[in-house]
């Protein structure tokens, strides 16, 4: 559901009555709520981004803004971190679990295809 919808049920035009659901990439909150929400430093954040974990969005002013995606990406590099994980450990699984994501979803729409060519 967008912002500009109601949710089901609530038609009464209330702006303060619609659903809030804003995409999973979109750089919504700045480094001070991140730590508040993760329990992870600043710098820690700021290290693994120079190690290239991530990448949260910036606004037009320069300011980190992080996504629900990344707030997801950050507990799970925080831990494989508790785990004994180096930095360079850690890239290593992040770079093949979105490569096993990826084939995942190549396998799915292939296996789309040929349902749809065993249906004609």
């Amino acid at each position: 559901m967008s912002a500009h919808e109601h949710p089901a049920g609530n038609t009464n035009g209330d702006p303060a009555d619609q659903e809030v659901n804003p995409r999973g990439d979109q750089g919504l909150y700045p480094i001070s709520v991140v730590t508040d929400l993760t329990g992870i430093d600043s710098q820690q954040l700021r290290r693994w981004e120079r190690a290239g974990l991530l990448k949260p969005p910036r606004s037009a002013g320069g300011t980190r803004r992080y996504s629900n995606n990344d707030l997801a990406r950050l507990r799970h590099i925080s831990r494989l971190a508790h785990r004994g994980l180096n930095l360079p450990g850690i890239a290593v699984v992040l770079h093949l679990e979105d490569q096993l994501q990826q084939l995942r979803s190549e396998n799915n729409h292939l296996r789309d295809q040929l349902d749809q060519a065993h249906q004609r």
